[in-house]
């Protein structure tokens, strides 16, 4: 336990942070995978670390490498890929990306308004050698420099941005203005270093905003519907939806010791009752079909569940990462 920023505070506290990876059908959401993310001024401190029971050889890492962590640990698990969506708290991360595409891992993920793109490709050139000074750049861009998404989305016309209603929520169906733009992220373009490769930019700005709210990165062939790419980018209110769920009804956030393994139980504990809870819910929706009668569903979802066998396979790749051997 540090002070250190909490997405759910919105501010810097004394608290635990977590990452965690989140398996995601048309019908039913689960955390797969958890780990503790543990801040860098723990790890220099061996002494703090013992009696809290880390074990070795943890050390700090950052949240993206965590979350590539989970995914390799899944997959290795059995667990089959699918589109990997994350917030821009990870999507910012070159590295991040980078990880996923070496993977041949498609990905949504959110970006910051500043970051940087082309909007036409870049052609390759190669600077002349005089002798002096460093060696002649990879790269060379002829002057030219990359556009912020902010700009490329402030210059794009009214009518790129059609209203899209991607879900129906609680409060009626979910509308706002989308546009998107094929673009090559320009990171390292300072250092002479090759664009990333050519991908979409999805931006969302409502009606009546100033400024566009939200920028995606997605990785996809160019023949996809913008309504395919917002859904996929609005997805990730499945990860909102379970931690709602699992704080609010099974005590997520209540634990209060100090000590790694008994952070890792609790954790758990908490998934195994959320999964059971889902599975019996998938159950119940089942049998009222097959019954004849009207299952009920949330608002929101336009699809028929998947039955419960389906959902027992995701559910038996359910093991939450089993912590490291504990420090005698």
């Amino acid at each position: 336990m540090a002070r250190q920023y909490s997405g759910t505070l919105g501010k810097v506290a004394n608290c635990q942070v977590a990452v965690s990876l989140h398996h995601a059908t048309a019908a039913a959401s689960l955390p797969v995978e958890w780990a503790l993310y543990l801040p860098e001024e723990w790890t220099q401190d061996p002494a703090r670390c013992a009696a809290a029971g880390v074990p070795l050889p943890v050390h700090h890492q950052p949240k993206w490498r965590l979350a590539l962590d989970l995914i390799d640990r899944a997959r290795g698990g059995g667990l089959v890929d699918h589109r990997v969506i994350a917030d821009a708290g990870y999507g910012k991360i070159t590295e991040f990306r980078a990880g996923l595409r070496a993977r041949r891992l498609p990905y949504v993920v959110g970006v910051e308004a500043g970051t940087g793109v082309w909007t036409r490709r870049p052609r390759r050139r190669r600077r002349p050698n005089t002798g002096r000074g460093r060696p002649p750049s990879r790269w060379d861009y002829g002057g030219r420099r990359p556009s912020s998404v902010l700009d490329v989305a402030r210059a794009l016309p009214a009518v790129a941005y059609p209203t899209v209603m991607w879900r129906e929520g609680s409060q009626g169906k979910l509308r706002s203005r989308f546009a998107r733009v094929r673009v090559w992220p320009s990171h390292g373009f300072w250092r002479g270093k090759p664009p990333e490769d050519e991908q979409w930019l999805l931006i969302e700005w409502p009606a009546g905003a100033a400024e566009p709210t939200k920028y995606w990165l997605a990785t996809g062939p160019r023949r996809i519907s913008l309504v395919q790419l917002v859904r996929w980018a609005k997805a990730r209110w499945r990860v909102e939806h379970d931690y709602e769920h699992l704080k609010d009804e099974l005590g997520l956030d209540h634990f209060e010791g100090r000590r790694w393994l008994g952070w890792h139980h609790h954790v758990t504990m908490a998934t195994m009752a959320y999964g059971f809870l889902i599975r019996e819910q998938l159950r119940h929706r089942a049998g009222a079909k097959k019954n004849g009668a009207r299952p009920h569903r949330s608002r929101g979802s336009r699809r028929t569940p998947v039955p419960p066998e389906n959902m027992d396979r995701a559910l038996h790749r359910v093991r939450p990462a089993r912590p490291p051997r504990h420090r005698e």
